[in-house]
């Protein structure tokens, strides 16, 4: 399977960068991708939420009244749960939402994901995103002329200049090929990668 290199201007660059059939060829599991992207979305949440139980609310610590003789409830502490200043009975507290992924289970619903993208032509291999400095314009211009407006770019790592250029665009985010999630390839219109970072992320998915 082959796939069309352009140039960053859209043009066509007259040669094409041969896809690894085990990876690019792969059948659409639509659960594992579903599994997968599951997982990365539970990860990302903070779940930084917390209440105060009764023993962590400041106070509390004599008795209101003697036990026995006052005709009222007996009562141990003014911070508990049906008191006006208590605790919380049941208090929300920090968790981890994260899910385990597989090693072979991301593979498998990556090689999935890229290679129904290929099926649908939203995978465009570019030369390389050369920019000698910051350029939002210039990539903007770039991304008209391959028509990939709400677009993931994918690069080698440490492209300073191109995530410099696309951080003020609206729907293009930018992400390396050795640090690609799921999440990022389903949630753009077209994934525009240069052709060294198509290789590394070819390694990787073997």
């Amino acid at each position: 399977m082959e796939l069309e290199i352009k140039g960053i201007d859209g043009q066509s660059s007259g040669a094409n960068i041969t896809l690894d059939q085990d990876i690019f060829g792969a059948a659409f599991n639509e659960s594992l991708v579903h599994q997968i992207v599951t997982a990365y979305q539970a990860g990302a949440r903070q779940g930084t939420k917390a209440q105060k139980n009764r023993s962590a609310v400041n106070g509390g610590g004599a008795k209101p009244w003697r036990q026995k003789g006052t005709g009222r409830a007996r009562a141990g502490t003014n911070r508990s749960p049906i008191w006006r200043g208590g605790g919380n009975a049941f208090p929300s507290s920090p968790r981890n939402f994260s899910q385990k992924v597989n090693r072979k289970s991301f593979k498998s619903a990556m090689r999935s994901i890229l290679a129904e993208l290929v099926r649908q032509d939203r995978v465009i291999v570019v030369e390389a995103f050369s920019f000698d400095q910051p350029k939002t314009r210039a990539l903007s211009a770039s991304l008209a002329g391959l028509k990939a407006n709400n677009a993931l770019l994918v690069d080698v790592q440490g492209n300073t200049n191109l995530e410099l250029s696309a951080r003020n665009l609206p729907f293009v985010s930018v992400a390396s090929s050795g640090n690609l999630s799921p999440v990022d390839l389903v949630n753009h219109d077209k994934v525009v990668i240069s052709q060294q970072a198509m290789n590394e992320l070819q390694e990787k998915l073997q």
